[in-house]
């Protein structure tokens, strides 16, 4: 693996990242393109692509993923899931990584079907769960794994201290560090890291951040991945809900708070999930480097 793993880097300074998701058009293809683009000059500490376990989404995936790996100088992670594939389809997937130099994983069982509140059913010849992953990774070569963490609870049981077990299954099954779903309260992100050194899991965990662009949008991820929108940043958005300008800057200042106090508690990065658009981050890192 050349360079310093993503966790070698956590250890040194904060980092500072960007989430992609594959497009399933052509035209969608060309806008990550160009979102990459217009992010790369701000020299990430590495960038991510999600992923779709289904045929043509999957090969939109790796596509995505060739395509930051081998056209800039930017570290890239890939993700994989456990939905609807078999150990030997996730072998031929970390194959393909291992083809194109991609080094990092990001392991996560992922929602069934019927979204994350829905019955998990593992598929035949599958993996159960994230910490199965991340143990077939492990043991199939070289690569440096990250997990996912949730400080607003897992949507499907709501359990804070199984989600603070179930990471420290996942440090002992071989992951190296942690990224949240994106969540609202500073707090929430600390009481996670709180609940996991108590049960002396020492994983590095990069708290996730989610613009608000668009009221609608971030309430739907936000059912979605179980985060609590609390009152005062509701009341705020609810404000200027009518002016869709408005809506966007008052998001921008709520993610620009909201980052600087996990800084200023010691986050040891900031991962953005860019929704495959470039202007909302770079107002924000704009934002946090004019005051630091």
């Amino acid at each position: 693996m050349n360079g310093p793993t993503i966790a070698q880097s956590l250890a040194e300074a904060p980092t500072m990242s960007f989430e992609f998701f594959p497009p399933k058009t052509d035209a969608g293809m060309v806008s990550l393109r160009n979102a990459v683009v217009e992010l790369e000059p701000l020299q990430p500490d590495f960038v991510s692509v999600t992923y779709g376990a289904s045929g043509s989404t999957r090969d939109r995936t790796i596509e995505a993923t060739r395509f930051i790996q081998q056209e800039t100088s930017v570290a890239t992670m890939g993700h994989l899931t456990c939905v609807g594939q078999t150990a030997a389809d996730i072998r031929g997937v970390l194959r393909s990584y291992d083809e194109i130099a991609v080094k990092h994983i990001l392991a996560l069982r992922g929602d069934p079907v019927g979204g994350p509140t829905a019955a998990w059913h593992t598929h035949p010849g599958g993996l159960a769960n994230a910490t199965e992953l991340v143990k077939l990774i492990k043991a199939e070569g070289d690569f440096c794994v990250g997990v996912a963490a949730f400080p607003d609870a897992h949507p499907e049981h709501h359990d804070f201290d199984l989600d603070a077990q179930i990471l420290l299954d996942k440090q002992a099954a071989g992951a190296e560090f942690a990224i949240t779903q994106l969540f609202f309260r500073a707090e929430a992100y600390f009481a996670l890291l709180r609940r996991l050194r108590d049960r002396g899991c020492t994983l590095p965990v990069i708290p996730g951040i989610m613009p608000v662009t668009d009221v609608a949008q971030v309430e739907r991820f936000a059912q979605l991945s179980g985060a609590e929108m609390p009152a005062p940043l509701v009341r705020r958005l609810s404000a200027v809900a009518e002016d869709p300008a408005a809506v966007a800057e008052v998001g921008l200042q709520i993610a620009i708070e909201l980052c600087r106090e996990l800084l200023f508690g010691g986050a040891p990065g900031l991962h953005f999930f860019t929704q495959n658009r470039s202007s909302a981050t770079k107002q924000i890192l704009t934002a946090l480097t004019a005051t630091n």
